[in-house]
C-alpha cells in the first residue's frame, strides 16, 4: 500500500492511515507500506537545493527550519509515548542536520559542478521523515514496524532526478534484506521516490516517483495487489480541479491507465504501470478518507466495454513548426537530447504531421518534470536550434495535448467523428491515434485547451 503526501500530512490523515493499516493487517498475511513526503515538502526541498547551488545560505536554512517546525508540530499532535516521541524528534533533527550539511557543501562549491547525487540526497529527505513518523505511529499501536530508506534497496541507473530502477539487482537486494522482515511479521514503511546507484549514490525517480517505488517493490516480492491511497475517490474521467463534474471510473485496463498517466492524469506516475502490467498485478486507487469506497480497479480487461470513451486529459507540450518538408530524424534527436539535459526526461512520444511544404512535430512535457519545465525546455531548445544552420527554420511554441481515453477506440469510427464534431470551434494542429488502440490525442493551441477538455468531457457524461 502506497500513501501519498496528502494522506500523511495531517493528524486526521495519519489517523486514517493507522486505521487502514490496522484493519488490513488482520486481512492480509503481509503488508508493505510505501510513503511519500508530506504534501509540499518535496517542492520545498527542491527549492532548498536550488538556493544552496546559488550560495543562498539564509534561504536553505530558513526552509530547513520551517520543515523542522512542521514535522515536530505534527508529531506533537500524535498519540505517541514520550520515549517514541523523543526518539522521533531526534531522528528528524538528525535528518535535517544532514540535509543542511549537504546544502552547505553545495554552497561551498566554487568553479566546479555541484554533484547531482547531493541534490537528490537533499530532495529525498521528505520521504525519510515521513517514513519514520508512520513507523513510530504503528509501533505505538502494537504493530512491529520499521522505517527503511531505499537508497540501498532500489538499485537504479545514474540519471539523477529521474532514475530508472534495475529490477534484477533490486530483486536480489529485496530477497536479502526485505523478505526476511516480512517473514518475521514486520510491517516495513519504505521511502518512496528514492533509489541509489550500484555504488550507493542517492537518486530519485522523478516527481510522483513513490508510485513507481510501489510498483517495483510489488513486482520484486510477487505481491497479490497494489493499493494507492490518495485524497480522491479513484481515477477520474477528468482532472476534478479542471472539470468539477468529473466522476470516478470503476475499472480500467493497464493500457488505458498507462495512457491516462502519461498524458496528464497526475494521480499516478506514468512509469509505474509497465512492471504491473508485465506481471499482471492488479492495482487499486482508493481514497484514504473513504476507505469503504471501492475506488478504481486497474487490471487485465480483455473484453470490449459498452462505453468506449472513459476519460479525457490535458498536458503541456512543445510544438515545432518549419516551412519545409523532409526527414525528421535530426530535429527529433536534438529535441530528445535537449529535453534529457534540461528536465531529465527523454522525448518518449512524438506526434508529427507533414505536407509537401510544412512540417510539425510535437513532444509531451511530462508532469513529473515540474511546473517550470515547459519554459526551461523551450528556452534551451530555441537557443540550440538557432546555432545550427540546418535547424534555424524551426519555430518552437507551447501547445496542449488533449487525449481521449477509451477501450479499442479504433473499433468506433463513429465515436471519433463525434469527437471532431464536438471540437468544431477549436483549431486542431495535429491528430494521433495511439497504437495501444485506447487513446486519441489532439494537439491544440494552449488557449483552446480548456474549451476542448470541457467539450470532450461532456461527451463522456452524455454517453453514460
Amino acid at each position: 500500500m502506497k500513501f501519498g503526501g496528502s494522506a500523511v500530512g495531517t493528524t486526521a490523515a495519519l489517523t486514517q492511515v493507522l486505521s487502514i493499516v490496522l484493519h488490513e493487517r488482520s486481512r492480509w498475511d503481509r503488508l508493505l507500506l510505501v510513503v511519500s513526503a508530506l504534501e509540499g515538502v518535496t517542492d520545498a526541498l527542491i527549492e532548498a537545493a536550488h538556493l544552496a547551488q546559488l550560495g543562498n545560505r539564509r534561504g536553505y536554512r530558513r526552509i530547513a527550519a520551517t520543515l523542522r517546525t512542521r514535522h515536530l508540530a505534527l508529531i506533537e499532535e500524535l498519540p505517541l509515548g514520550s520515549t517514541e516521541r523523543s526518539a522521533l524528534q531526534a531522528d528528524i533533527d538528525r535528518l535535517l542536520f544532514d540535509m543542511l550539511d549537504l546544502c552547505q557543501a553545495m554552497a561551498n562549491t566554487t568553479g566546479g559542478k555541484v554533484l547531482d547525487d547531493n541534490v537528490d540526497a537533499v530532495v529525498g529527505v521528505g520521504e525519510r521523515l515521513a517514513a519514520r513518523i508512520i513507523a513510530a505511529l504503528l509501533r505505538q499501536n502494537k504493530l512491529w514496524s520499521v522505517a527503511i530508506d531505499t537508497t540501498d534497496l532500489i538499485v537504479t541507473d545514474d540519471v539523477y532526478g529521474n532514475a530508472t530502477p534495475n529490477i534484477p539487482l533490486t530483486r536480489e537486494r529485496i530477497n536479502k534484506h526485505l523478505l526476511p522482515m516480512l517473514e518475521r511479521d514486520i510491517v516495513p514503511v519504505i521511502t518512496g521516490f528514492i533509489g541509489g546507484t550500484t555504488t550507493g549514490k542517492p537518486t530519485t525517480l522523478g516527481r510522483g516517483g513513490s508510485d513507481y517505488t510501489a510498483s517495483v517493490l510489488s513486482v520484486c516480492i510477487d505481491a497479490d495487489e497494489v493499493w494507492i491511497w490518495a485524497d480522491v475517490d479513484g481515477m477520474m474521467s477528468a482532472d476534478p480541479r479542471e472539470i468539477p463534474e468529473a466522476r470516478v471510473i470503476p475499472a480500467l485496463s493497464y493500457e488505458e491507465v498507462a495512457e491516462l498517466a502519461y498524458f496528464g492524469a497526475r494521480i499516478l506516475h506514468s512509469r509505474m504501470i509497465g512492471p504491473l502490467r508485465q506481471e499482471r498485478i492488479p492495482l487499486r486507487i482508493k481514497n484514504v478518507f473513504k476507505p469503504q469506497e471501492p475506488g478504481t480497479l486497474i487490471h487485465d480487461l480483455s473484453t470490449l466495454r459498452s462505453q468506449a470513451l472513459k476519460a479525457v486529459t490535458s498536458i503541456q507540450g512543445l510544438g515545432l513548426t518549419a516551412e519545409r518538408s523532409g526527414p525528421l530524424s535530426l530535429i527529433a534527436k536534438i529535441v530528445d537530447e535537449t529535453l534529457f539535459n534540461t528536465i531529465g526526461s527523454h522525448a518518449d512520444v512524438m506526434i508529427s504531421s507533414q505536407s509537401s511544404t510544412h512540417s510539425f512535430v510535437c513532444f509531451v512535457i511530462p508532469t513529473s518534470a515540474g511546473p517550470d519545465a515547459i519554459h526551461t525546455a523551450q528556452t534551451t531548445l530555441e537557443e540550440r536550434l538557432l546555432h545550427q544552420p540546418e535547424t534555424q527554420s524551426w519555430r518552437v511554441h507551447p501547445v496542449s495535448i488533449i487525449t481521449a481515453i477509451g477501450a479499442k477506440l479504433d473499433l468506433f469510427p463513429g465515436l471519433i467523428g463525434e469527437i471532431f464534431q464536438s471540437l468544431r470551434d477549436v483549431r486542431v494542429l495535429a491528430i494521433a491515434q495511439g497504437p495501444s488502440r485506447c487513446s486519441l490525442s489532439l494537439v491544440v493551441e494552449p488557449q483552446d485547451a480548456d474549451s476542448a477538455l470541457l467539450q470532450l468531457h461532456q461527451m463522456i457524461l452524455n454517453s453514460a
